[in-house]
């Protein structure tokens, strides 16, 4: 828990921020900066913003309000970004944060890949600082708003999919997913070649859903060890994309968890056919490192998708979790 208010004058800073840059990169800052906090790293978050503030570029203008009886029209719409962030403002205003958080989770989760998997990362990040103690802050309910406009603007389905296999556990089943004919171009025009996805993680009862998310995000953040190097930056989404929804489980209706484990799986398996490598490289534990040291490196390093994924990494634990963290930081570019 971030008692210094740093958190939230780093959030307050970024709400005047567009959650995109140059046509459609995603703005990381938000989520960065949350997991710097949550860390323990607080001193060095506006030093961190500093140096990625050249990337940031204003809101876009607003097209055409959302309301509660067009907004079926405005899902998906990216030129209304701005009207969504304002409608959802207006909600978490208007009535509890958790309430909004489920009347729109189940609407949101069938458009989960879109924004490369960024907007349910972002909504990850957002409720689990509301759900710490004393976290219901006027930024961080903000940041929420901001987090579930972004998905409803970037809403994009998959395509329907044939399930070409069961696969017995969630390691097993990352690995049996089938790479897209041509990995080539951006995420849009890969997630487009998808046909099929391994059945896997039909579970309905609600502690059984929990555990299978954890395996899920477990088994992705120890992928990444061995199979980072196909894609470094865009592989950290298969693990942190599942996670986002594991961290929003707590503020949810239990009758929503069996379908927010579907969506996670179908997100981590989108991305891992779109960018898996064809074959791994092996990558030996360092079993001296401490779970605060590997994030010091990643928070030391800069880079938002290496931090995010340490973060992740360390919910996971363990000498492989903080192996791939570690591979994270040898794989992608400093900014510092």
């Amino acid at each position: 828990m971030d008692t210094t208010g740093i958190l939230d004058e780093a959030l307050e800073r970024l709400h005047s921020t567009g959650p995109e840059r140059d046509g459609w990169l995603t703005n990381h800052a938000p989520m960065a900066v949350e997991a710097l906090t949550r860390h323990g790293h607080s001193a060095a978050v506006h030093r961190w913003l500093d140096a990625y503030a050249p990337k940031l570029e204003e809101a876009p203008a607003p097209y055409a309000p959302v309301t509660a009886e067009n907004w079926r029209e405005a899902l998906g719409d990216p030129a209304r970004i701005t009207d969504w962030a304002r409608f959802f403002a207006r909600e978490v205003d208007d009535r509890a944060w958790r309430e909004v958080l489920a009347e729109w989770w189940p609407r949101l989760l069938p458009g989960i890949a879109g924004g490369a998997t960024h907007p349910v990362i972002r909504t990850g990040h957002a409720v689990r600082t509301l759900l710490a103690p004393g976290g219901e802050t006027a930024p961080r309910r903000a940041e929420l708003a901001h987090a579930l406009g972004y998905w409803a603007a970037r809403h994009q389905p998959l395509p329907p999919l044939a399930p070409p296999a069961a696969a017995p556990d969630a390691a097993a089943a990352l690995a049996a997913v089938p790479p897209v004919p041509e990995q080539e171009g951006g995420i849009r025009a890969r997630l487009a070649q998808l046909t099929a996805l391994p059945v896997w993680g039909a579970e309905t009862e609600p502690e059984a859903v929990r555990e299978r998310l954890a395996e899920l995000v477990t088994a992705a953040v120890h992928r990444y060890a061995t199979h980072g190097h196909g894609e470094p930056i865009m592989l950290v989404h298969a693990a942190t994309a599942p996670n986002a929804v594991l961290r929003a489980l707590p503020a949810l209706p239990r009758s929503l968890w069996a379908p927010s484990l579907a969506a996670a799986w179908s997100a981590s398996a989108a991305v891992t056919a779109a960018y898996t490598p064809r074959e791994a490289v092996p990558y030996a534990a360092d079993d001296s490192l401490t779970a605060e040291e590997v994030f010091a490196r990643a928070a030391a390093h800069g880079d938002d998708h290496t931090i995010k994924f340490a973060d992740t990494a360390l919910d996971v634990g363990g000498p492989l979790a903080l192996a791939a963290a570690v591979r994270s930081v040898e794989l992608n570019p400093p900014v510092f």
